[in-house]
């Protein structure tokens, strides 16, 4: 498909707008969430809470609420459950993880198997499908979005300290317990955000790839979060256009490209150093 042919298309397909701001707002979201992701080295952490959504969406469908709130109560409750794990029962961290990680999925696709009519919906919210995002899921996703900023924004120093040092944190005399909570309440309302564009499977990929990108050419941590949203934005639109022309689906075509992307990254840097 042509250039020209896609842009008709976006022009006069509401579906296809609505993929494009989608994207936009998502890789927004990766490129200031995806840093702390990647300095904490938590990926771990946000694979079982997108793992555990799965589980309050199946119950959300199951009794007919919206599956984006059963998905945002129990990616916030996965949160505090991992964190609480973490700082205080640190030895079964790993164990609690895998719990999480295994019951979620069973529990939502055993709620979503009872519902009728849940083949499209399972497949949808597993794998994603951007094509297919509504006016009011980017409602949705622009608050969960305005959040996420606002927090990160107003308590950026404190977050970064924990991210990066928590003893040199405990010394400058931060609450290291209740920005580490604030850390994964963000990363699991991330994740939310995320469902649409690249479904729960291939949640923790899109958080990561583009800032580990980014972080192949930047040092600083403001660096690596403006080259994380540039990229992410490029990246997904490019995967939309990409599996728009070539009828392929969205999310797995997205994560390709980043992994494309991420892999020509490290080679150039290899081949320099």
């Amino acid at each position: 498909m042509m250039l020209s042919d896609f842009w008709s298309a976006l022009l006069s397909e509401a579906f296809l707008q609505n993929a494009i701001i989608g994207g936009a707002l998502a890789s927004f979201v990766c490129g200031v969430m995806g840093p702390f992701v990647y300095v904490r080295q938590i990926g771990y952490v946000a694979g079982a809470i997108a793992h555990t959504v799965l589980g309050g969406m199946g119950m959300a469908f199951y009794f007919g609420f919206s599956p984006m709130l059963g998905a945002l109560t129990s990616a916030v409750a996965a949160a505090f459950l991992i964190g609480w794990v973490s700082l205080y029962h640190r030895d079964r961290e790993d164990s609690i993880i895998n719990a999480l990680w295994a019951a979620g999925m069973a529990v939502g696709i055993i709620f979503i198997y009872k519902t009728p009519g849940y083949d499209v919906q399972l497949l949808s919210y597993l794998f994603g499908n951007i094509l297919m995002i509504t006016y009011d899921d980017l409602k949705l996703m622009a608050v969960l979005g305005v959040i996420i900023f606002t927090c990160i924004m107003l308590f950026y120093p404190k977050l970064l300290a924990v991210a990066f040092d928590e003893e040199f944190a405990r010394i400058r005399k931060i609450n290291v317990r209740f920005y580490y909570f604030m850390l994964l309440v963000l990363i699991a309302i991330t994740t939310v955000l995320l469902v649409q564009i690249v479904g729960l499977v291939l949640v923790i990929t899109l958080l990561v790839l583009p800032t580990a990108t980014a972080a192949t050419f930047k040092r600083s941590m403001v660096g690596i979060m403006g080259g994380a949203v540039v990229g992410g934005l490029l990246l997904t639109e490019g995967g939309v256009f990409l599996s728009y022309g070539l009828n392929l689906p969205s999310g797995p075509t997205v994560i390709l490209l980043c992994t494309v992307v991420y892999l020509l990254a490290i080679s150039y840097r290899w081949l320099k150093s």
